[in-house]
């Protein structure tokens, strides 16, 4: 049985950049994961250019039950750490829309910068390695075993992600070795994932595939302004993904397909001004053609804006402006970008990740009950949580 330092379950973002601060202060550090390679979710994110952090990081970007915890770890490692680490490396990067930060090439550019850190640190990744029993024994020490070798640490870090994108090697073992060790674990759900919709509506929005339109989604008292996209599935986009992580099943959400315009005053202006225009030839000019048809069916194909009534004008300008949809779900896993809920915050250190009751346990990353929003936030909580259980494993 070979002893190190640390032992960190996971080859992700948050579990490489955990390695790399323990490997800085000398400690002898190995990673295990599953996989074949290490950091697969890094290489997919950003369409392969991994929006890797956000300008614009705070607290309430992030959902977890303890909506406190994560203001630590965010405040102690934020974006501009990081930034000092992409340029070290001279990688080339751009601001896109609302502080995201994307690579100019592609994103194994940050996967290399993090493997040559851990090679730098002489931090051990073992890969294609499952692990089959954790055990912690009366001498403090952590005891792992997998199908070829065993090891023993002083700390055992789990960085083992959520349940998204099961393709990806995704499990659920980070949650199971949490209720080993008797820590609580929320339920979890998808989250940042497309919804898909009920018969009737998918039959009606089927025609409009692969239009995107900006618009405003709410759900309670959550709202987003950013496109909206409709599939042959259902309904995504930015702001689709944004509000179905505080939307719950059997909830409505409602969509202004056109937050920059009053529809209502718009309608009763050019009544007066132009009463012999027609009502669909009006809309297209704010929103794509089919989108006006397909909403419009059974209105008249030449209707003119002078034949509508008050209340009719209302009517119409509701079913564009707060057009309420009920999701009948969402794409689930499979498609999502991460998992909602997690090992329970309340029996972590919010400085350290460490299990409050279990001396030399950490939880980092995606596993732990803290999720952000669409836009390189997840990552930040990667970088900064594994940052900061590396200081002190």
């Amino acid at each position: 049985m070979k002893k190190f330092d640390v032992i960190i379950i996971g080859a992700g973002a948050a579990g490489l950049m955990c390695s790399i601060e323990a490997g800085k202060r000398g400690r002898s550090v190995l990673v295990l994961d599953h996989a074949n390679k290490p950091g697969k979710k890094i290489l997919m994110s950003g369409g392969g250019r991994c929006n890797f952090t956000n300008l614009k990081i705070i607290p309430e970007n992030y959902i977890s039950h303890n909506k406190h915890f994560c203001k630590s770890a965010l405040s102690r490692y934020a974006p501009e750490d990081f930034l000092k680490l992409i340029r070290k490396y001279h990688i080339d990067y751009h601001e896109k829309t609302l502080g995201q930060l994307f690579c100019d090439h592609k994103s194994h550019e940050i996967l290399d910068m993090l493997l040559a850190e851990c090679h730098d640190s002489s931090v051990n990744i073992s890969l294609n390695t499952k692990v089959n029993n954790v055990e912690k024994k009366e001498n403090g020490l952590f005891n792992l075993k997998a199908d070829q070798a065993e090891w023993s640490c002083e700390s055992l870090v789990v960085a083992t992600g959520g349940l998204s994108i099961p393709t990806m090697g995704a499990s659920p073992f980070g949650y199971k070795m949490a209720e080993q060790f008797g820590l609580k674990v929320w339920p979890t759900r998808a989250g940042l994932v497309p919804f898909t919709l009920q018969p009737a509506d998918k039959e009606k929005l089927s025609e409009l595939s692969g239009i995107s339109v900006d618009s405003i989604v709410s759900c309670r008292s959550q709202q987003f302004s950013e496109n909206i996209l409709f599939t042959h599935r259902g309904l995504s986009g930015p702001a689709i993904l944004q509000i179905s992580s505080y939307w719950e099943p059997g909830e409505t959400v409602t969509i202004n397909l056109l937050p920059k315009i009053n529809l209502m005053e718009n309608f009763k202006l050019m009544q007066r001004k132009m009463p012999n225009k027609h009502l669909k030839t009006w809309l297209s000019e704010y929103l794509p053609k089919r989108v006006v048809e397909t909403f419009l069916k059974g209105e008249g194909e030449h209707r003119i804006l002078q034949e509508l009534t008050f209340k009719r004008m209302e009517e119409i300008a509701n079913q564009f402006s707060a057009w309420v949809l009920k999701p009948s779900g969402t794409e689930g896993y499979r498609t999502a970008e991460v998992t909602l809920g997690g090992v329970n915050c309340n029996a972590l250190s919010s400085k350290t990740l460490e299990c409050n009751d279990i001396p030399g346990l950490f939880f980092i990353g995606e596993v732990v009950d803290v999720t952000g929003w669409l836009g390189g936030f997840n990552f930040q909580w990667a970088w900064a949580s594994g940052w900061a259980a590396g200081q002190v494993v």
